[in-house]
C-alpha cells in the first residue's frame, strides 16, 4: 500500500462509527468524551459507580468558549467489558494502577490504548501489559477541569494533540486521529508526530520546571518568573540536558519564553493538587526527571533539590514566608 492510499485509508476509518472506551472521565477524559461522541462516535466512559451512574442518566455537559456549550449523551460503566477501537487513558498517575483494573488486556482485544498521562516513563509500563504495539502514547494542551461528574469547564482557547506511538502502524494513528479531530470545524488540533522521545519529552522539558516550582513555593506562574527566575532559568537549562540526552531536542530560551507568555495567574496541575491535598504526581514528573539524568551522567542539583524539598515539606511556619498573601 503506497503513502497516499495508506492515509486515504485512514480517511475513511475516522469517518467511520468507532467505539472508544474513556477510562476517567475528569477535565481532560470528559472534554474528549464529549467531543467525541458529539462527532458521533460511541463513547463508553469507565469510572466508579456514582460517575457512571451520573453520565448514564445526564451525559457530559460541557461549557466552552471553543467548543460551544453543549450535552453528549455517553454510556458509562466501572470497567471495559467489550473490545473497543481506543481505549483513552485521561487519569492522574497516581491512580493508574487502580485504574487499569477496570481494563483487562483480554477484553481490550487489538483496540489501541491511549495514555495522555504527565512523564515519560509509562508507555513502557503500559506494553509490558497491554503489548507494544497497542499502546500509542499522546499529549494534550489544555485547560479543563471537572466540576461535578459529568460538568467540563473548558477554559483554554487551545486544545491540541499530538499522538505518538513508535510500535503502531501509522494507518492506526491516523484514523484515530481523524476520530480525535473530527468534532466539527472547531474540533481539537490534533496531529501525529513520528518521534516519541522528542513527543514526550517536550512536553516533560515544559512541564517539569513549572510544576516544580509552583508547588514547591505554592506561587502562581507569574510569580514563579519573577521572584523565582534564577532558579526557573537554572531548572530548565537542567531538565533540557536531559531532554538532549534522551535524543530529544530541547531549547531553553524557547522554554522560557513560552512561560513568559502564559497568565502570570497560571497554576499547574500539581500545586492544584497540592492545595487541595491530593496526591502529587511527584514521581512520574520530578522522579522520572532524576532518574533520566542518573542514567545518562547530567547533573541536576536544582531539580534534585525541588524533588527533595517537596518530598520531605518543611513545617508550614517555615514555608509560609514563601507564599503570597
Amino acid at each position: 500500500m503506497t503513502k497516499d492510499q495508506s492515509q486515504e485509508r485512514a480517511e475513511e476509518r475516522s469517518q467511520e462509527r468507532s467505539t472508544v472506551a474513556v477510562l476517567g472521565p475528569g477535565g481532560v477524559g470528559g472534554l474528549l468524551a464529549a467531543l467525541v461522541a458529539r462527532a458521533g462516535h460511541r463513547v463508553i466512559c469507565l469510572a466508579g459507580d456514582e460517575t457512571a451512574r451520573a453520565l448514564r442518566t445526564d451525559g457530559i455537559r460541557v461549557r466552552s468558549g471553543r467548543f460551544g456549550d453543549f450535552t453528549a449523551a455517553v454510556e458509562a460503566d466501572t470497567e471495559l467489558r467489550e473490545p473497543v477501537d481506543a481505549c483513552l487513558i485521561t487519569v492522574k498517575h497516581t491512580a493508574l494502577d487502580a485504574a487499569l483494573e477496570r481494563v483487562r488486556p483480554e477484553v481490550l482485544g487489538d483496540g489501541l490504548l491511549v495514555p495522555f498521562l504527565n512523564g515519560v516513563e509509562h508507555p513502557a509500563t503500559l506494553r509490558a501489559r497491554y503489548g507494544a504495539a497497542r499502546v500509542a502514547p499522546a499529549v494534550i494542551r489544555v485547560e479543563s477541569t471537572r466540576t461535578a461528574p459529568g460538568v467540563i469547564e473548558h477554559g483554554s482557547p487551545f486544545a491540541e494533540i499530538d499522538l505518538t506511538g513508535e510500535s503502531v502502524p501509522r494507518g492506526r494513528l491516523d484514523a484515530l486521529a481523524g476520530v480525535l479531530a473530527a468534532a466539527g470545524p472547531t474540533g481539537p488540533t490534533v496531529r501525529v508526530v513520528d518521534d516519541e522521545a522528542a513527543t514526550l519529552w517536550a512536553k516533560m522539558s515544559f512541564l517539569a520546571p513549572f510544576a516544580l516550582l509552583t508547588t514547591r513555593y505554592g506561587v502562581a506562574l507569574g510569580e514563579v518568573r519573577t521572584r523565582h527566575r534564577e532558579e526557573l532559568t537554572a531548572l530548565v537549562a537542567e531538565t533540557a540536558a536531559v531532554s538532549r540526552a534522551c535524543g530529544a531536542p530541547a531549547d531553553p530560551a524557547v522554554a522560557l519564553a513560552r512561560y513568559d507568555a502564559f497568565p502570570p495567574d497560571t497554576k499547574s496541575s500539581m500545586q492544584r493538587d497540592a492545595e487541595a491535598g491530593r496526591p502529587l504526581e511527584l514521581d512520574a514528573i520530578g522522579g522520572a526527571l532524576l532518574r533520566a539524568a542518573d542514567r545518562h551522567g547530567v547533573s541536576v542539583p536544582v531539580a534534585r533539590g525541588l524533588v527533595r524539598e517537596l518530598e520531605e515539606p518543611e513545617e508550614p511556619e517555615e514555608l509560609e514566608g514563601n507564599r503570597r498573601h
